[in-house]
């Protein structure tokens, strides 16, 4: 998986590329602890993510808890796929997705 990010002012723009899973998610997992601590707002692109897993789920979800502390949580261009995901696990009534 390939993380992208760059900051703008107190927004923290992060796109996911390739597979969430459990093989990747303790990498994003260490980029949100390194990162999300300043922001109020964290957005997820995840229009080239193929894959995402239940380890990637529990990432997102820790995400999640912590930006509903300082701001807010937006995944963005999620594919049908992924969608299915949030859908079927009741996570398309946590997240903010767009």
């Amino acid at each position: 998986m390939n993380i992208t990010k760059n900051t703008e002012g107190k927004t923290l723009n992060i796109a996911l590329e390739g597979r969430l899973d459990t093989t990747t998610a303790p990498q994003l997992e260490a980029e949100f602890k390194q990162s999300i601590a300043d922001n109020t707002e964290l957005i997820l692109d995840f229009a080239n993510l193929e894959y995402l897993s239940s380890a990637g789920l529990r990432v997102l979800l820790a995400a999640q808890k912590t930006m509903n502390k300082q701001g807010k949580m937006i995944i963005r261009n999620v594919n049908d796929v992924i969608a299915e995901v949030f859908e079927v696990t009741g996570f398309a009534d946590i997240l903010t997705i767009e």
